[in-house]
C-alpha cells in the first residue's frame, strides 16, 4: 500500500537514503517500507522477503 511516513525511521533498503517524515513510501505486507519510486514501481514483492 502507499502511505506517507509520519516520522523519520531508518533508511530505504533500495536507495539507502534516509526515510524522512512526509516521504511517500510503499508499505508491504511484511511491514518493510521503501521509497515508493525506488522499488514499488518495478516490483510489488519485497526484495528482503520475496516469499511474502
Amino acid at each position: 500500500s502507499e502511505d506517507v511516513l509520519s516520522k523519520d525511521t531508518g533508511e530505504c533498503a533500495i536507495c539507502l537514503e534516509e526515510l524522512q517524515q512526509g516521504d511517500t513510501i510503499a508499505r508491504l505486507p511484511c511491514l518493510c517500507i521503501y521509497h515508493k519510486g525506488q522499488w514499488f514501481e518495478v516490483n510489488r514483492s519485497c526484495p528482503e522477503h520475496p516469499s511474502d
